[in-house]
């Protein structure tokens, strides 16, 4: 792994100030559903336990760029990371041995590492959509096989990790099916560490199937493709890059911004100090 370079997606930075001349011109995309998004975007911020939040795989895009906004003037902006990745199904099981360094290599760059992880002092939280928990699943297991094959401390790294997913809301019974329910590797870590923020099926189909992206999926087959260092200018990525953009400045209203703060008072989490400095840096 020591002659591996780190490979990534180029995403630009819209929240940052990335320059975009007249790449979005002609190709306005208007974000849909931005009330609902804004509420469950409010609720990851919530349900954060003041942890960093690494957006797994292109999926949640829209929340991480309607955050970014909505936090880019507060020390919490910071406190947001796009980790590209996919590792959905079977495509992310058995991984050579060229794949699983490429894979640690490029975890390395984006900050996760063995070490970092048990030297942190605020959780690392991962975000993404989720249906049975696969990619939660076997981004997991890669990240045990590492620590142990590093000889880390998991005893400290347990109470450091967190998975926060966005599910498709069903009706509460005792009998509804849950996914960490049903995923073995979920009993390693604090019942705490596994949480949920459920929306209408309609918006999670709209997050994670039918929505343009910026980039392609970032399947094992792309690890090490070059290729995918370079901005994308086909129609669909323009379409979404015109979306963040949209995304971002709403994020920096007003409206959204109270809208989150209306969210996060009426959160559990509320009642913990960093939750209400949080929201008080949105007034």
């Amino acid at each position: 792994m020591a002659n591996r370079e780190p490979n990534l997606p180029f995403r630009w930075d819209v929240a940052g100030g990335d320059r975009l001349g007249s790449l979005t011109e002609g190709h306005d995309h208007e974000p849909l559903h931005v009330e609902e998004l804004t509420e469950c975007a409010a609720k990851v911020l919530a349900r954060s336990a003041d942890g960093d939040l690494y957006f797994v795989g292109r999926s949640p895009d829209s929340l991480f760029d309607l955050l970014s906004g909505v936090l880019s003037d507060t020390p919490y902006r910071e406190r947001l990371r796009q980790l590209p990745l996919s590792l959905y199904g079977c495509d992310g099981q058995e991984l050579t041995f060229a794949e699983r360094a490429q894979l640690r290599t490029n975890l390395s760059a984006s900050g996760i590492t063995p070490r970092s992880l048990a030297a942190r002092g605020r959780p690392l939280v991962f975000v993404d959509l989720v249906l049975h928990g696969s990619t939660f699943g076997n981004l997991h297991e890669h990240l045990r096989d590492w620590i142990g094959d590093e000889k880390a401390a998991w005893n400290v790294i347990r109470r450091r990790v967190r998975y926060l997913g966005v599910t498709t809301r069903e009706k509460t019974s005792p009998n509804t099916w849950r996914w960490q329910q049903n995923a073995d590797w979920t009993d390693e870590l604090p019942a705490s560490a596994v949480r949920n923020v459920s929306v209408p099926g309609w918006l999670w189909s709209h997050l994670g199937n039918d929505q343009p992206k910026t980039t392609v999926s970032f399947r094992r087959t792309r690890w090490t493709d070059p290729s995918v260092t370079g901005p994308r200018h086909d129609r669909e990525a323009l379409c979404a890059l015109s979306t963040a953009v949209s995304l971002v400045e709403r994020g920096r209203t007003r409206q959204v911004r109270e809208h989150v703060h209306r969210v996060l008072t009426g959160e559990p989490a509320f009642r913990e100090s960093w939750l209400r400095d949080l929201a008080r840096c949105l007034r």
